[in-house]
């Protein structure tokens, strides 16, 4: 269903075997209506269409972006509009990590040669992204 609905709009998305499906939460905003994917242990948004993948997390507050945004078939980001800082995770065809980068203020450009997609994530204060789970 959610293949046919996503085709119905013209945008092509490919399931992957990296980042599986995970059911939809209830949120309010604009990445209410996107769909989700488990990655590296967060549920998170996935950008498809032109309009998300262009805005990403710009413009929303750190309460209403969620576990962050998932960009398929993306290796450089912008935070030109961000109301806080990103931490971005560079990630490969199989969904493993590339780079990290912590704490990018707004009105920066962030790339990575060779990344498949990027995940971005309101940047926590204090660190808890890299904090070492107990």
């Amino acid at each position: 269903m959610l293949n046919d609905r996503l085709h119905s709009r013209g945008e092509k998305w490919r399931r992957s075997e990296a980042w599986p499906a995970v059911p939809r939460r209830s949120e309010s905003g604009r990445l209410a209506s996107l769909p989700r994917r488990r990655v590296l242990g967060r549920e998170v948004a996935v950008a498809t269409g032109f309009r998300a993948r262009l805005l990403g997390l710009a413009g929303l507050r750190r309460e209403r972006a969620g576990a962050g945004l998932l960009l398929p078939g993306c290796a450089s980001v912008h935070t030109f509009g961000m109301r806080f800082d990103l931490d971005l995770v560079f990630l490969d065809a199989a969904g493993r990590p590339l780079a990290i980068v912590l704490g990018l203020p707004s009105r920066r450009l962030a790339s990575h040669r060779g990344a498949a997609a990027v995940l971005e994530l309101p940047s926590p204060q204090g660190g808890e992204f890299m904090a070492p789970a107990s």
